[in-house]
């Protein structure tokens, strides 16, 4: 008898061990599943529609999870606590057009880049706002952690005014009560298209050199790192970075290093 019962307790903890490991994505029976924090409302890079996570940076991510063996969860979260998160372990990947600077890079090791952009202020028609020097003195909105509230505070004697996320600083502007918004070109374009009503322009707009929009992952996550790169090395030569891009801007051309065949945009880490 406690023989058997001896048995059946090991089979039991067996068991358990199994779900265990299951659990975990340690086992055969699913791909393991990744956290990925995620912006709403900053079209058409990354957004929610139809209570769906999408855009292009999120599309292009679900895109290289198949190819790598793993399934991705959307969180929305505040860009200023983002990488936080991905450095923390709250998320696994970042995906929200993240600019890959150095100062970035001493928190998070980013993917290779999977798009190029460029900051515009968006101001109100006839407010002349084309140069850096016509922006001193003026109240400019940014998203909080952003490589666009970074520029905003070299300019001198603007007042910067710091949002969580893009709707609260576009509400702003409408309003009056900004000058100017600072945002990627993308971004601001998308805004003026989907309000054609509103009195507003895109004014001084720079290109953001050497610094390519890629995936946040933690720094000593180089598996994870590894895959994103193969995937998105891929995704380049067969296309369909190009096919996706395509999808959601409609009249801004891919980088020539990211259409089919291209080399891609590599990315340096600090250290690598």
């Amino acid at each position: 008898m406690r023989s058997t019962l001896s048995k059946i307790a090991a089979a039991v903890s067996a068991g358990a061990l199994t779900l265990t490991l299951a659990a975990c994505g340690g086992s055969d029976a699913g791909a393991t599943t990744l956290r990925v924090g995620t912006l709403s409302d900053a079209p058409p890079s990354i957004y929610l529609e139809n209570g769906r996570f999408t855009g292009y940076d999120n599309e292009l991510l679900r895109d290289i999870a198949k190819r790598e063996g793993f399934e991705v969860e959307f969180v929305g979260t505040e860009f200023s606590s983002l990488l936080a998160g991905v450095a923390g372990g709250k998320f696994d990947i970042g995906s929200s057009t993240i600019s890959s600077t150095e100062a970035r890079k001493k928190t998070v090791a980013f993917s290779n880049g999977y798009n190029t952009g460029f900051t515009t202020i968006v101001t109100a028609k006839g407010a002349n706002l084309k140069e850096v020097a016509a922006l001193g003195g003026k109240r400019l909105g940014v998203v909080q952690g952003s490589v666009q509230d970074e520029f905003a505070g070299k300019v001198a004697g603007a007042q910067v005014v710091r949002f969580p996320d893009y709707n609260a600083g576009f509400a702003q502007l409408k309003n009056g009560t900004l000058d100017g918004w600072v945002v990627p070109q993308d971004i601001g374009q998308k805004y003026l298209d989907q309000n054609p009503g509103v009195p507003l322009e895109l004014g001084y707009t720079v290109e953001d050199k050497d610094t390519p929009s890629a995936f946040a992952v933690a720094k000593k996550n180089t598996d994870l790192l590894n895959k994103l790169n193969d995937g998105l090395a891929k995704a380049v030569a067969d296309g369909t970075v190009a096919r996706i891009y395509g999808q959601f801007y409609k009249n801004t051309p891919l980088s020539k290093e990211l259409q089919q065949g291209g080399p891609g945009l590599p990315v340096k880490n600090l250290g690598a």
